[in-house]
């Protein structure tokens, strides 16, 4: 007789991504998510406390394994010395990582950070607001190499790379999977990265 997988974390929050994404984050209950993987309501709430925490946690999850994938290909690209390409291999990510994490993807996609701040507990909160400290940070390390300077004015041209590029592009339009697309974002931001940063 098989063991009850009753705590395994990962997959309740595969089962909690997969409700969100393919009913809304509404339909992420403890109920649900135990009927879906055979893990009790009490250990449900045990690991996570509330269904709000479980949402985050999901969330959080999901971007952390995306800022893994960007600093992985960005790690890969700077191995050869190619500043401008790792920018371009970071602006992509999204699409490797749509095609690696399809799930998690749609699930940064569904659901927007700011409906999970208000309900999960400071922890949580907390986690999510590192986030955006790791993303600066490889704006920081990209900008570094590129042109020697960590300034805000460099990282605003690397933001605008990195995330106002692939959100018009990619994002908004739902081009993940159009060639185009790609060709598009890639010469969009070697343009930028042509101009630099004004001084």
């Amino acid at each position: 007789m098989p063991r009850p997988r009753t705590h395994d974390p990962d997959l309740v929050l595969d089962a909690a991504e997969s409700l969100a994404v393919r009913s809304g984050p509404a339909a992420v209950t403890t109920r649900a998510v135990s009927a879906a993987t055979g893990v009790s309501n009490g250990a449900i709430y045990h690991t996570f406390g509330s269904r709000a925490e479980l949402l985050g946690r999901a969330w959080l999850r999901a971007a952390q394994r995306f800022l893994a994938l960007q600093s992985s290909l960005v790690t890969a690209a700077l191995a050869e010395q190619d500043g401008v390409e790792a920018v371009v291999a970071a602006a992509e990510a999204p699409v490797v990582f749509a095609e690696k994490f399809p799930e998690s993807s749609r699930l940064l996609l569904t659901v927007e950070r700011a409906e999970l701040l208000g309900e999960v507990p400071e922890s949580v909160a907390t986690e999510l607001a590192e986030t955006d400290k790791v993303l600066v940070e490889l704006m920081i390390r990209l900008s570094r190499h590129l042109w020697g300077r960590g300034d805000g004015r460099a990282v605003d041209v690397l933001t605008l790379c990195l995330v106002d590029l692939p959100t018009a592009i990619l994002l908004r339009r739902n081009r993940f999977t159009n060639p185009l697309a790609r060709e598009q974002l890639r010469a969009s931001v070697r343009a930028v990265l042509a101009l630099g940063p004004p001084p």
